[in-house]
């Protein structure tokens, strides 16, 4: 399947031949490693398969990009804030120690540190980004921000009533998707490898982003959210904010969309999805 440049090839990530067959074929300049499961509290449901992609599915692509024995391949692993866990320095930055709190930040625990070991070891140039929370439209629905969005649109629709949520408390560094992967694209534009945290500086509580979201549209969401017991982690990490000092001042990157912006952009797009045209409501 192609688009106007894309050409999209299919396999599994925890499938070593096909990883390896692909490479070859494709003889890539760049590989982005954004492949997870990814979602928090699935990865508590599910450690054993969120460990197969998440930890061994990097071991494997960094294995087909050593394998080919081409030095001109430039690698990128996607970390996450969540490596950090509940630890007390704040903010986060890339020498702050690792406590991970839950099986899919484990995985990245162990994905870090191979990128760290093959560049190190075999001389890739391989680099680790340590990406905090990053949202777009895009963002799947069992994520905090986008089913915030999406059920205040389907609230404005009548298709709901309630949103049911979990910790209102959790604070995180949320930033938009865009700016972060102009970060990762730099990052592979250096003249080595190296790790990197992408942060805004800025750390918002759920009740923030609600607050943003529903009064958008002049709502109160306290009208509308319902808390759910069950939606709760056993080990929820209470606030992430993310030092980017390093990736500023070496790769000249800075976030450039507010979350303020970010959640309007986010609103108005699910508006639309429920067949709502935004503008009525000043978008």
């Amino acid at each position: 399947m192609q688009g106007d440049s894309i050409y999209l090839h299919f396999g599994d990530i925890t499938d070593s031949s096909r990883l390896n067959d692909l490479i070859n074929q494709v003889e890539p300049n760049e590989v982005y490693n954004l492949a997870a499961q990814s979602h928090v509290q699935i990865s508590f449901d599910e450690p054993i398969h969120t460990s197969e992609v998440v930890a061994l599915g990097a071991l494997k692509v960094l294995e087909a990009v050593r394998n080919i024995g081409s030095s001109h391949i430039r690698f990128y692993q996607a970390t996450t804030s969540e490596v950090y866990g509940n630890v007390e320095a704040s903010p986060q930055d890339e020498k702050t120690p690792f406590h991970p709190d839950n099986p899919y930040a484990c995985g990245k625990v162990f994905a870090f540190h191979q990128v760290r070991l093959y560049r190190e070891a075999y001389g890739l140039h391989a680099s680790n980004g340590i990406l905090f929370n990053h949202e777009s439209p895009r963002r799947g629905e069992n994520f905090v921000t986008r089913k915030i969005t999406r059920g205040l649109a389907r609230i404005i629709a009548g298709k709901q009533d309630k949103l049911l949520l979990g910790n209102l408390d959790a604070r995180r560094d949320w930033g938009h998707a865009k700016d972060y992967v102009q970060a990762m694209w730099m990052m592979l534009q250096q003249a080595s490898g190296d790790d990197y945290v992408i942060a805004t500086g800025k750390s918002y509580s759920v009740r923030d982003y609600l607050d943003i979201s529903f009064g958008s549209l002049g709502l109160d969401w306290s009208d509308y959210v319902e808390i759910d017991q069950n939606l709760l982690r056993p080990i929820d990490v209470s606030e992430f904010i993310g030092d980017s000092k390093k990736a500023r001042n070496a790769l000249g990157w800075e976030p450039k969309i507010s979350l303020e912006d970010l959640a309007r952009e986010m609103v108005a797009t699910d508006l639309a999805h429920e067949g709502i045209d935004p503008a009525q409501f000043g978008f």
